[in-house]
């Protein structure tokens, strides 16, 4: 194995051990050296790849975006295939990933709370993460319901950031029925205009 793949091996292992410990436990619970006996690496090995803290929370944060744009989109792929329209299908794994037995809400949002600092990086990668979450919705509305329902879209994120909230101080899925519901509702009024 040549240095490059080891180097990629431990950057990748400090990362999925971090994102792991981050999203369970909270950013600032976990110091690094916790993230570094978990992924089993040396302390140099992590500065090597990650200088200070913040800059591994950054990258948590984008390793993180990258997984779980994944996730939303194979999981609602396969229930288009089916036959359910785009948007519906989007409420469908909304709800699956708050029924995971591991959901703590949503990353981009803990890590703005918890940071409390809207200059750090990690916080500005946040808001631009919400930001594009945003249109990919907005895109999605109009995939299904038509350009003229675009217009309740800036409402419906607003749903779907609470019932991502929800789901976590409630401890239950339903939120996402709940915004679901309502997000039709908004369409239906915003179709009639």
């Amino acid at each position: 194995m040549s240095k490059t793949q080891r180097t990629s091996s431990a950057r990748k292992r400090i990362l999925e051990t971090a994102e792991k410990l981050f999203y369970s436990e909270g950013i600032r619970c976990v110091g690094i050296d916790r993230v570094i006996a978990e992924a089993g690496v040396a302390k140099m090995t992590l500065y090597n790849h990650f200088p200070s803290k913040d800059d591994l929370i950054l990258e948590v944060l984008k390793y993180r975006e990258e997984q779980f744009d994944q996730f939303l989109k194979e999981n609602m792929n396969r229930h288009i295939e089916e036959g359910v329209k785009p948007l519906k299908a989007f409420f469908i794994v909304l709800r699956n990933w708050f029924e995971n037995p591991s959901y703590r809400g949503c990353s981009f949002i803990n890590a703005t709370a918890e940071l409390a600092d809207a200059t750090h990086a990690a916080s500005q990668f946040s808001t631009e993460h919400k930001r594009q979450f945003h249109e990919m919705l907005k895109q999605i509305i109009i995939d299904s319901e038509g350009k003229k329902a675009a217009a309740a879209a800036p409402a419906i994120a607003i749903l779907v950031e609470g019932a991502i909230v929800t789901a976590v101080s409630e401890g239950t899925p339903e939120a996402a029925d709940i915004a679901r519901e309502a997000a039709f509702d908004l369409i239906s009024k915003a179709k009639r205009r």
